[in-house]
């Protein structure tokens, strides 16, 4: 008797715990739907792959205080993202790491240019592998046979590419080391090509090198360049949403946001 009370105790405990284990978990999934439905936007940004870190932040800080609004992200070279647009890609928010991307879509009417706003500046910087065991200080050291891997953006797509071929030619240098250049599509990739020490030296922002592994790659120089490293954002005129997309550029203009690229290494602008 004893024996089958126990096995009785045994099973009311297991089916009280299956039945508890399915309320909570379907009270899980309705709540889940219902957070779900409390997003009224979402909101695809694409940004210049240098703003990675910053807008990664920038997004989570967002949406704290605006719920109704989901940001997505979409990172790579601006001069991707500005082909992603002309071609009809879904995208809300734009912000360039060159004024020539923004430029272009402004001329094709897909910006509106009231929505338009510089919000931030780099700098360029040249940098080594930090296990490299060569002496690259300068531009003109680039000259010497012993280097033969350039890293740097391509001209063409890259931002970070374009200022690099404008400070080497403003140099002299661009005819003397073209034949040593490996291109990259964004300031991310330099970056993996000189930390994985693949070439002797590559062009990043400033921003990006502080962002990155300083236990493989060094900061050797600051390269001056003829034109403002200036990012400007603004609203796709494809967009479906254009207010929630301008509550999001409000905010990267906001005391805040400058508060978050000043932390990851920008000069910020009064572009308001």
């Amino acid at each position: 008797m004893d024996k089958k009370r126990s096995l009785m105790v045994i099973s009311i405990i297991l089916v009280l715990a299956m039945a508890l284990f399915l309320v909570m978990g379907w009270g899980a999934f309705l709540g889940s739907s219902s957070s779900h439905t409390d997003v009224s936007s979402e909101v695809i940004v694409s940004a210049a792959a240098s703003l990675t870190e910053s807008f990664t932040e920038v997004e989570r800080k967002f949406e704290d205080t605006h719920p109704d609004i989901d940001i997505i992200l979409n990172l790579a070279g601006s001069g991707t993202l500005r082909m992603q647009i002309e071609a009809g890609a879904p995208i809300d928010v734009f912000a360039s790491a060159s004024q020539k991307h923004m430029d272009l879509l402004g001329s094709e009417d897909l910006i509106y240019a009231d929505t338009r706003h510089d919000f931030a500046e780099n700098s360029l910087v040249m940098i080594v592998p930090r296990s490299s065991e060569n002496t690259i200080r300068s531009l003109e050291d680039l000259e010497d046979v012993s280097i033969t891997k350039i890293a740097i953006g391509d001209p063409e797509i890259a931002p970070v590419g374009r200022y690099t071929k404008g400070a080497l030619e403003a140099a002299s240098l661009w005819d003397d080391v073209s034949g040593k250049l490996i291109y990259a599509e964004s300031v991310k990739q330099v970056l993996v090509y000189v930390g994985s020490g693949e070439v002797d030296a590559g062009f990043v922002y400033m921003t990006d090198a502080m962002a990155s592994d300083m236990d493989k790659i060094e900061v050797v120089a600051q390269i001056p360049v003829s034109t403002s490293i200036s990012y400007p954002i603004a609203v796709v005129s494809s967009s479906d949403e254009r207010e929630a997309s301008q509550e999001f550029i409000d905010y990267v203009i906001s005391d805040e946001g400058k508060g978050i690229f000043v932390k990851y290494g920008f000069s910020v602008m009064d572009d308001n």
